[in-house]
Order: structure tokens, then sequence, then C-alpha cells
């Protein structure tokens, strides 16, 4: 079977409005990912938030400290 090569298609170049959104997408990925560790940070502190509870009112209660 007698297969032609793959074409490589260069994309167009962006309109005036895409350019304008692309360097606003840009300066929103310079700035980093702050929220991404904003929310770890949070869900890291729920859960040892819900472990010291868990141990002083579970352990601590019943006097097994």
């Amino acid at each position: 079977m007698n297969r032609s090569p793959t074409m490589i298609v260069e994309p167009n170049l962006p309109a005036e409005g895409d350019l304008a959104e692309q360097q606003r997408v840009d300066a929103i990925v310079a700035r980093g990912p702050g929220g991404a560790f904003t929310l770890a940070g949070v869900a890291v502190a729920i859960v040892m938030a819900i472990w010291f509870a868990f141990y002083l009112l579970v352990f601590v209660a019943r006097g097994g400290a």
C-alpha cells in the first residue's frame, strides 16, 4: 500500500482580537500558579484541623495521651 506523506499545516496568523486575548492569557500565566498553591494550602490546613480534632476529641478525651 502506497501512502502519501503527511502534510504539516502551519497555523494561520492570529487575528487582532485573538492576539489581544493571547496577550491576556500570557499575562495570567506569567503570574504563576498562586491559586493552586493557595488551594493546596487550604486543603492541608483542613486535613490537619480534622486530624487534631480527632486526636483531641477521641484520644485525649479517653485519657490515652
